[in-house]
């Protein structure tokens, strides 16, 4: 298999039996267009904005509770105005109707409880019981409330009935530290907070009562605490979800503008406070009604299986799968217990449509020698993935396990927008260790140094136009000056993304990696991700990390490559000498590593995302504690060894 490689084509009657064609199709017809595929779809929604959007809500039914005096009043950006004058409710959208009553929304699976599922009818009663709740701990508009919880059912109620408010909803994993929950939620003063006092994690449990009581005692601003059950403790002191939920009330949904704050999103948090990046009823709704509906092509019926925790974007976006009235799975636990063929064959069990899965975990898969094949996975017909690039073989295992009818849809976004920038749909071919394209309304470019746009090079992944779901602000920053150097800081009036990435002559794109994490050795640059296919190919590597400091006169500077090894191996001559020789003949001699030195893990955000740029600063003699909060970390402790090695040096 080579890198552009067809592996899958839209069959000819895709327009007639998608989504995303019966949106062409109706925008043909409303709006006397002759589009005739994904490419004229996607010219016209970057050029035409107004038209696009409009014909984007009038397609999913958005219901405005008071009209809009246009569509974009202000195309700049920042500072674009979307809908003004409009009011809505995205909760509005997301809990269906009576006509939905009887039909599963969410099935949940736990290591902590037994198995879950609730009807539109039951979460619809269940959120209205809980918005009278937290009225009557006097939670109003423009209020906080976050959640410490797991990715399970009443996490997305307490959600739903916080934004039916119009209040504003945060929410981290309960596997984040004290300080990482506080560096997040004390920004934002909540006034509930609602907790579990711990959870199973595979076997092991996992207490959280110490953790809940710091939280608690660090954010003055939290009034009331709930307590979530899970497992057998409870939170001392706490309001029971019971007695939350114990009165009824009516299934209501204020009406607020556009851009009124529905939830806050956070930044990895890796180095100082996290960005709290606030994101807006109607840009949210608009947004995934777009992607989940039309890129990821969910019906009513079809359903989602995706893995999450709820201090992941990805959690934010398997909630609003609900607005296209297919239904969710929600996982909490360890998400390769008892082994790594679990979500595999909960995906048979449950008869997944859709199945999300990360690189990192695909590509365990593979070297664990799953066989998705083995399981009987007949209704899946879309492979989701997203959260870091994913190498060509990847692509290759995909396909030799699920098939040719699978649609493998590889994408990049982000917290940033909680949406796709890139990605694929049942309109696009899948390319061979590409993503398809660039996402509907999505003006994505890579630029050069210069804000030159290049095709077949790398550069800087950029958006020129305007989109509605990207940041109403970020809390506490009233001037608007760190958003405004989060984004556009090199591209006056044009958002940087952060990511390199390169497109094709013919619109397809592969991302390699953070753009301040890019490998430039004289004078080739290079995507890290690029470097770590080729390693992680050989067996006895598990994880690695590149790190490139460079020399200030000039030079070549010095590579160093860190290798986690499979148990039983070390790191002998020969795998160093067999490590070199692939990147030497993939790549270019110049990616040859000076050094590799094996450690116990990679760190890695909650997210899975690999800490580059942190342990470069570790390495050019910046204190640990200056570069990450180990709270923030999947692995608290994988940092130690860089600190080891820098000061051994």
């Amino acid at each position: 298999m080579r890198e552009g490689d067809v592996l899958w084509s839209p069959p000819a009657d895709a327009l007639e039996r998608t989504r995303m064609g019966r949106f062409l199709t109706t925008v043909n017809a409303e709006r006397g267009l002759d589009l005739e595929d994904y490419d004229d779809l996607h010219r016209w929604s970057v050029t035409d904005l107004e038209g696009f959007w409009e014909s984007v809500a009038r397609f999913f039914d958005v219901r405005f509770h008071a009209p809009y005096e246009r569509v974009l009043a202000e195309r700049r950006m920042p500072g674009a105005v979307w809908f003004p004058g409009a009011k809505l409710n995205y909760v509005e959208h997301l809990l269906g109707t009576d006509e939905d009553t009887d039909t599963v929304a969410i099935v949940a699976r736990s290591q902590t409880r037994d198995d879950i599922e609730l009807t539109f009818g039951e979460l619809r009663e269940r959120v209205a019981r809980c918005r009278a709740g937290l009225q009557r701990l006097g939670v109003q508009p423009g209020d906080r409330v976050v959640g410490y919880l797991p990715n399970i059912p009443e996490t997305l109620i307490a959600f739903a009935a916080t934004a039916s408010l119009g209040a504003v909803w945060a929410s981290c994993a309960p596997e984040f530290g004290v300080r990482s929950v506080v560096d997040r939620f004390g920004q934002i003063e909540p006034k509930v907070l609602l907790a579990v006092a711990g959870y199973n994690y595979g076997e092991k449990w996992i207490d959280r009562r110490r953790e809940v009581a710091e939280i608690r005692a660090s954010i003055p601003s939290v009034e009331h605490v709930v307590h979530v059950p899970y497992g057998e403790p409870v939170i001392e002191d706490a309001v029971g979800w019971d007695d939350l939920l114990a009165e009824d009330g009516p299934l209501a949904f204020d009406p607020v503008p556009f851009d009124h704050p529905i939830f806050v999103l956070f930044s990895s948090g890796t180095t100082g406070l996290p960005k709290a990046i606030i994101h807006g009823h109607g840009g949210i709704l608009l947004e995934h009604c777009k992607n989940l509906g039309l890129a990821w092509d969910l019906n009513p019926g079809d359903r989602l299986l995706w893995f999450s925790t709820t201090a992941w974007m990805m959690w934010n976006a398997l909630v609003s799968v609900l607005l296209t009235r297919a239904s969710i799975v929600m996982i909490d636990g360890n998400p390769g217990y008892p082994d790594m063929g679990m979500q595999w064959r909960l995906a048979q069990e449950l008869e997944a449509t859709h199945m999300g899965v990360a690189p990192a975990f695909m590509l365990a898969c593979r070297k664990a020698g799953v066989q998705p094949r083995e399981y009987d996975l007949g209704r899946l017909r879309m492979l989701l993935t997203a959260g870091s690039p994913l190498p060509l073989d990847g692509y290759e295992w995909v396909y030799e396990q699920l098939g040719p009818d699978i649609i493998l849809n590889n994408g990049s976004g982000g917290t940033d927008i909680c949406s796709g920038m890139v990605g694929g749909s049942p309109l696009q071919k899948v390319y061979a260790g590409e993503i398809a394209g660039r996402h509907l309304a999505v003006a994505a470019d890579a630029y050069d140094e210069n804000g030159n746009p290049v095709v077949g090079e790398l550069g800087e992944l950029v958006i020129t136009e305007p989109l509605p779901s990207m940041p109403v602000g970020f809390w506490g920053d009233e001037d608007g000056s760190r958003y405004r150097a989060a984004y556009f800081d090199v591209y006056p009036g044009v958002w940087r993304h952060g990511d390199w990435i390169r497109f094709t002559e013919r619109g397809s794109c592969v991302v390699t990696g953070r753009s301040d994490a890019t490998l430039n050795r004289g004078g080739v640059r290079l995507g890290t991700s690029e470097l770590y296919a080729v390693v992680e190919e050989n067996d006895e590597v598990l994880d690695s990390l590149i790190v490139h400091l460079e020399d200030p006169g000039g030079g070549m500077g010095e590579l160093i490559l860190f290798v986690v090894l499979r148990e039983g191996h070390e790191l002998t001559d020969e795998l160093r000498a067999r490590i070199a020789r692939s990147l030497k003949d993939s790549l270019s001699p110049r990616h040859v590593p000076d050094t590799i030195v094996a450690v116990p893990h990679i760190p890695r955000t909650m997210t899975g995302k690999k800490l580059e740029v942190p342990v470069k600063r570790i390495l050019q003699g910046t204190p640990p504690e200056k570069v990450a909060s180990r709270d923030a970390l999947a692995e608290p402790d994988a940092l130690d060894a860089f600190v080891e090695f820098a000061n051994s040096r």
